[in-house]
């Protein structure tokens, strides 16, 4: 009776070391899930798909996409709750609204989720924000490239989307400096121009400037559909070998203009390489090496970080040109 009695304890302490080895490897094993909720569907975020699911098969990560059908803040609002309420381990959002975002965030974190943004730098209750450009660099990039085309004097005109778009009047504000400090010979035809959404507006606008000002020998437009709408302008006037055009225009809008010369150059970054780098910080954290996210840290095949509070910064502007156009497809 009394080894019976000792043969079922020993079976008993067996089982119970075998549940906390399968316990423990299952803990090891655990895949993570990641969702990314862009602004809406277009080709730019599909790019970032792309990129998304590189890294989730660079790192083992279960990793999906699912945006809005268009740019709308309450329903992106939604999708993320939804996430929340599945039980991912990070959410990867670019914000339509950075503060309709907030509350939604804040949930996300008490529940132990990591909120990663991109294109939102100092996004109230993310981990952090993940940004591929340095925004004043990319600016004096942009009128570098202008002035490498059209020379180093003569009038040019700039594009944003609106006078409100913070990143686009950065951008103009760091070319313009740029331009009054380096080429004191440029001139800079009435104020920066709100067209930059619109490819017809900007069209417009460009025939009239052309029209007004038959001297011009530059567009520097920021927004996507800047740099189209003056190309289509200065095809139209015939007037490709005289005028530049340079914008931050997806390769494949900008392709055609670019292949026939209305338009010189596309300046822009890979949305691609964003979901990657998003990806693998949130990683780092969930692997417990949050600590390790200092300034110089180093994301596979991207390159080192700067680190300004939450914001990750990369300085990484993609240069488009017809030679290059057809390496991309968004």
């Amino acid at each position: 009776m009394k080894r019976l009695f000792e043969h079922r304890a020993l079976l008993s302490l067996l089982v119970c070391i075998m549940m906390v080895f399968v316990s423990g490897v299952g803990a090891l094993a655990k895949e993570y899930t990641m969702v990314c909720i862009p602004k809406l569907r277009i080709p730019w975020f599909n790019q970032m798909k792309n990129g998304l699911h590189k890294a989730g098969a660079d790192f083992g990560i279960n990793v999906y996409q699912q945006a809005p059908a268009s740019a709308d803040e309450a329903e992106q609002v939604r999708l993320i709750g939804d996430a929340i309420n599945q039980g991912v381990d990070a959410i990867l959002v670019v914000p339509n609204n950075a503060t309709s975002c907030e509350p939604v965030f804040a949930r996300a974190q008490s529940q132990n989720i990591i909120v990663m943004t991109h294109e939102s730098p100092d996004q109230k209750n993310a981990d952090y924000d993940v940004e591929m450009i340095d925004n004043v660099k990319f600016g004096e990039k942009a009128m570098e490239l202008m002035v490498e085309k059209m020379g180093t004097s003569g009038k040019f005109v700039v594009f944003v989307g609106s006078l409100t778009v913070p990143a686009h009047n950065i951008w103009a504000d760091a070319a313009l400096r740029l331009a009054k400090e380096k080429y004191p010979d440029l001139v800079q035809v009435a104020d920066r121009y709100p067209v930059s959404e619109d490819q017809h507006l900007a069209r417009q606008t460009s025939l009239e400037i052309l029209t007004a000002h038959p001297d011009i020998k530059g567009f520097l437009c920021f927004g996507s559909q800047g740099a189209p709408g003056a190309a289509q302008a200065v095809r139209e006037k015939g007037l490709e070998d005289k005028v530049t055009v340079i914008g931050t225009t997806s390769p494949n809008q900008a392709a055609p203009f670019l292949l026939e010369g209305s338009m010189d150059y596309s300046i822009l970054w890979d949305p691609g390489e964003a979901a990657y780098v998003m990806v693998h910080l949130a990683k780092m954290i969930l692997d417990g090496k949050g600590d390790e996210i200092v300034d110089g840290v180093n994301i596979p095949g991207i390159g080192e970080a700067k680190i300004e509070g939450i914001n990750v910064l990369f300085d990484r502007p993609l240069i488009v040109t017809k030679d290059n156009v057809g390496d991309y497809d968004f």
